[in-house]
């Protein structure tokens, strides 16, 4: 029992000390919306948002939170339309509330009054006065931060350096948005407390090591479904930043937010030029302007549903061809991983990993087809399209190093870039899959879940599609569950006309393909319950079911599943188009489950 104690990470009866203080003290507030403001630099304030957040959510609240560096015109911002709805509200008539009402009224023909509901103000403030909280300007509340130890600290920090130096090639003069992830209440929170808790060491370091000139955090309650809507504040802010980069678009909705942005300065709502997150299980939940409105491209020749949309204009959106604009920001996230794992995985020297990747999207663009066999899992897998083009190969590693997809420019489109952290494989969208696989490490659906390989998820696929042959009951039902919120959320994209027919005719195709056949190429990621470090460790590969990383193959949902490649003794290469594969040149990716470059 010493031992355990002297080797306990954190302090965990001070955590839940912590989150029973503030529990009593905020019980007057159940299921009340609440937004927290502290200050990026004030440690005390940013680790007391771990006990403070699960307080909050085992009273049912659901929460913003804004760590602010210097200042925020975006919070500014948000506070002055507050003002102007409650005016409104009280049935103050001047330029501003008729301005407001105006254009929430024109919202809310197609949106059927949703949008006038998230322009409520915060039923609860909580501010960081540098000593302590400030609750609605009322009452003080004790930072409670006394449950956090440094473990592996200068390791932590050394992480991120490599990550903003390698990864992401940080520029001094750039403005760096970083999230991290609350703490759900305690029946409803799948992952063990202590990987949420490592989260906040992982995001201190990312904070502390980052160089750019600017670097807000920011967190907000995660949703059980993609149906429920997402937490007011957000969505609010969501919002006007999406209206307010469409303002000069030639529609009713958007010509009065235009007026409305001049007469509140709204265009104090802005984008990072990085961005990185750590984000466990859950949802942000619908965006409902997204979902009856949308936000149409310049050229009007297709629609976004959400401002990330416009924002990364990421190259496998089928709006990014025809959008003229340029992507604003590239982003990278992880998960909620334990801390020795992410270290371990991210640590490296990450431009060394990258010839590995390169070197498989090399053998991958020579081939024609790629076959995986072994005593379980056996595939073809076809890389031509209907058209006679290659799909393109792609990699995961250095990938944010540019703002514009370098793959994409060469073809004249401005595509944002994407990147997991950690980083390592080679992946591609094929044209179909033909064959059975043995899904037996993890599968992430709305979080990761584990599998084995004594009761693996096996599926079949051909040129159709795929279909689940068997697997634990529980990940199946799961998945199916899952599938079918998607469908309503493109259904009601489709009813309600956000987004082109064109796009949800492609997503409906898609929606029961594979989308991603990849081989994983980090050298020192190590195996756990996430399949964001699962999906990078060489000696394993992955598939995903739905949506592809083409803009052809766009769908609603992306479900990863994990191979043991070297416990299945996988062997992987890639032919030319022949007369058959024992009489072509094998292009060697993976001999029994160990990689070949």
């Amino acid at each position: 029992m010493l031992l355990v104690l002297i080797f306990m990470k954190y302090n965990l009866n001070a955590f839940n000390n912590a989150v029973n203080y503030y529990q009593q003290n905020l019980k007057n507030f159940r299921k009340k919306t609440v937004l927290i403001v502290f200050d990026a630099h004030n440690e005390q304030a940013f680790f007391s948002m771990a006990p403070l957040s699960r307080a909050l959510h085992n009273l049912g609240c659901e929460l913003s939170v804004r760590g602010i560096d210097m200042e925020s015109p975006a919070l500014e911002a948000l506070m002055d339309v507050w003002e102007v709805f409650d005016g409104l509200e009280k049935g103050v008539k001047n330029e501003k509330t008729i301005a407001l009402n105006d254009f929430i009224a024109e919202a809310d023909k197609k949106a059927k009054g949703e949008i006038r509901k998230i322009f409520r103000k915060p039923d609860v403030f909580i501010l960081d006065m540098k000593k302590d909280f400030l609750v609605n300007g009322d009452f003080p509340l004790k930072f409670r931060s006394e449950w956090f130890r440094k473990y592996r600290w200068d390791k932590l920090l050394e992480t991120g350096k490599v990550i903003w130096k390698q990864v992401y090639n940080l520029k001094k003069s750039e403005k760096a948005g970083l999230g991290f992830d609350l703490i759900w209440k305690d029946k409803a929170a799948k992952y063990p407390l202590e990987d949420y808790l490592d989260s906040y060491a992982i995001a201190r370091t990312m904070w502390l090591t980052c160089y750019a000139k600017k670097k807000p955090l920011s967190a907000y309650t995660s949703k059980k479904t993609m149906l429920e809507p997402s937490e007011r504040i957000g969505e609010l802010a969501a919002t006007l930043l999406g209206c307010e980069l469409e303002k000069d678009i030639d529609e009713p909705v958007f010509k009065k937010f235009k007026k409305l942005s001049t007469l509140l300065k709204l265009d104090r709502f802005s984008t990072n030029d990085v961005s990185f997150s750590i984000k466990g299980e859950g949802y942000p939940g619908k965006h409902i302007f997204g979902e009856t409105i949308g936000y149409p491209t310049p050229n009007k020749k297709s629609r976004w549903d959400s401002p990330g949309g416009i924002i990364y204009q990421l190259p496998w959106y089928p709006q990014t061809k025809v959008d003229p604009r340029s992507p604003r920001c590239r982003i990278a996230f992880t998960d909620t991983l334990p801390l020795d794992i992410y270290i371990s995985s991210c640590c490296i020297d990450w431009l060394k990993m990258k010839k590995k990747n390169d070197a498989l999207i090399r053998l991958a663009n020579k081939s024609d087809r790629i076959f995986v066999e072994s005593a379980k899992t056996n595939l073809e897998v076809n890389l031509l399209r209907k058209n006679k083009s290659h799909v393109l190969a792609l990699n995961s590693d250095v990938d944010v190093r540019w703002k514009l997809d370098p793959n994409y420019l060469k073809k004249g489109i401005k595509a944002g870039t994407y990147a997991n952290i950690p980083g390592g494989e080679m992946f591609l969208s094929p044209e179909w899959m033909k064959g059975t696989f043995y899904g037996d490490v993890v599968i992430s659906i709305d979080k990761s879940y584990v599998l084995n390989s004594k009761q693996p998820l096996i599926v079949k696929c051909d040129e159709k599609g795929y279909k689940i042959i068997s697997g634990p009951k529980d990940i199946i039902k799961k998945i199916n569950e899952k599938k079918n919120e998607s469908m309503k959320v493109l259904l009601k994209q489709e009813k309600s006309k956000s987004l082109p027919q064109e796009i949800i005719n492609l997503k409906k195709a898609n929606f029961n393909h594979i989308g991603e056949f990849a081989i994983n190429t980090n050298p020192t990621a190590e195996l756990c319950k996430y399949l964001i470090v699962n999906e990078k460790i060489a000696g394993m590969m992955h598939i995903a079911l739905g949506s592809g990383f083409e803009d052809d193959r766009a769908s609603v949902y992306h479900y990863d599943i994990v191979i043991n490649a070297k416990e299945q003794k996988l062997d992987i290469y890639g032919i030319k188009k022949g007369k058959g594969r024992e009489k072509e040149k094998k292009l060697w990716m993976m001999k029994k489950g160990k990689l070949a470059v």
